[in-house]
């Protein structure tokens, strides 16, 4: 019987991807574990590995293929003693998979981090899926029937010995690429009872969230000369058409109210000399953004009411500061998570972002690096950007946006002096986070930016 290989879903939100590269052809044998193709989608190129043994019969969809959706078959393989010819013939042509029909669902728990969209770089919030945990540092597996409402992800082969033993898929939890179900977990639960499925109650209370508006099409002509450049043609077009669809989403949806605060940089400037003197044999560098991540990360700890997240009928207050911080890509930016900020020193903030923001630039990153974050901070100040308003990151409440550093003329005691300011914007979701909890966030924002030798108390 051939063996359906499908476009998987990289990430929770992914709804279709680019076939970037086969790196198997047809008539190769492969086993599984082996890499066979490269996916690209919004947020990264990633590897796919196969779940069987078996011959490439027929590659249905040729690489560089855009828009593939999720569930589309994209090639067929021969199991071991199949004619790879009839297995072949058999398959026909590749037709996205139709999507199940479900209700809408009451807004996620779980807030996603997703990069940071400003006048700057608009790219910002765009990039990141709308429901994932916030406090989980790497994907849960789940049965396999959860994730794509009534179809259950497992290979042929262990649907044949399910069948045979007479097992429920529905109850089995899948460890293959994706929690797919493979054979070992088939025949891991033979030795066990197996649960009753039963259907899904519907939670107390929950109601039907609101579609968001579709953004309008793009058919306004163009004026004098240009260029015409087809989304298929940029290296990362998925992450460039979730921009489009994801900033809209946000300012039509979110109530946005800005605050704005001054900090005094002088002292963190000379601390952060000096601690980088005592730390040049270790080889690590602290910058300003580190000091940034963990002042943040204390100040949510002080104002917990603004480590939240809107969800409808209810509020989550977040125990854990999960920073997602903004990184230029190209095509883009794209938010990776610092987990527990507030339980990092500056060393360890320091290495997670150097580690995270150079495999988001090689697109190495995985779906549990940027997703679940709980607050956001674009930093445009080494742009010399004196002063910006991010747009939120839904399901966040907050993001805060870094300007430049510079000396201005400041007042003491009567007197006029300088001083090196930085101005922070502080964008609000006023359904979740009230004006009189956003200042008492920025005052203890700049308490710890002002006088970082706090930051360790």
């Amino acid at each position: 019987m051939a063996i359906e290989i499908t476009m998987p879903a990289l990430s929770p939100t992914m709804e279709e991807g680019t076939l970037a590269k086969w790196l198997v052809k047809e008539g190769d044998d492969v086993t599984s574990g082996d890499v066979i193709a490269e996916i690209e989608t919004d947020k990264a190129t990633m590897e796919v590995e196969s779940i069987d043994d078996g011959t490439v019969a027929k590659i249905l969809v040729a690489e560089g293929t855009d828009g593939v959706p999720v569930g589309q078959l994209i090639a067929v393989l021969a199991e071991e003693g199949e004619d790879a010819s009839e297995a072949a013939a058999g398959a026909g042509s590749a037709a996205p998979a139709p999507k199940a029909e479900t209700p809408a669902a009451a807004p996620s728990p779980d807030p996603a981090p997703q990069a940071p969209a400003t006048p700057a770089a608009a790219a910002a919030l765009a990039s990141q899926p709308a429901a994932q945990t916030a406090n989980a540092a790497a994907p849960v597996q789940t049965p396999a029937a959860t994730a794509e409402g009534e179809r259950i992800k497992a290979s042929p082969l262990a649907r044949r010995i399910a069948a045979d033993a007479g097992l429920d898929l529905a109850a089995i939890s899948g460890t293959g690429p994706y929690g797919r179900i493979v054979k070992r977990d088939v025949e891991s639960a033979r030795a066990a009872p197996q649960p009753v499925a039963q259907p899904a109650e519907a939670a107390p209370g929950a109601g039907a969230a609101a579609p968001a508006p579709a953004a309008a099409a793009a058919t306004t002509p163009a004026y004098g000369p240009h260029e015409d450049i087809p989304f298929r043609e940029e290296r990362l077009s998925n992450m460039r058409k979730t921009i489009a669809r994801r900033l809209s989403e946000s300012k039509q949806t979110v109530p946005h109210f800005y605050l704005t605060i001054d900090c005094e940089i002088d002292t963190l400037l000379a601390q952060r000399k000096d601690l980088n003197g005592k730390l040049a044999d270790s080889g690590v560098k602290l910058s300003v953004n580190d000091f940034i991540i963990r002042a943040v990360a204390l100040a949510l700890k002080k104002v917990p009411a603004a480590n939240v997240q809107f969800a409808g009928d209810k509020m989550y207050w977040y125990e854990r500061a999960d920073i997602s911080v903004a990184v230029a890509i190209e095509g883009g930016l794209i938010t990776p998570v610092v987990r527990g900020a507030d339980q990092k020193g500056l060393t360890e903030i320091s290495a997670a972002m150097k580690d995270l923001a150079t495999r988001a630039r090689d697109g190495k990153l995985m779906p549990e690096d940027y997703t679940g974050g709980t607050f956001s901070i674009s930093n445009l100040g080494m742009f010399g950007i004196k002063e910006f308003s991010a747009v939120i990151n839904p399901p966040q409440a907050c993001i805060l946006a870094i300007g430049a550093g510079e000396q201005r003329p400041v007042v003491r005691d009567g007197a006029v002096t300088t001083a090196t300011m930085m101005t922070c914007v502080l964008s609000c979701d006023h359904r979740a986070v009230d004006g009189a909890v956003g200042a008492e966030f920025l005052a203890a924002f700049k308490s710890y930016i002002d006088d970082p030798i706090t930051m360790l108390l």
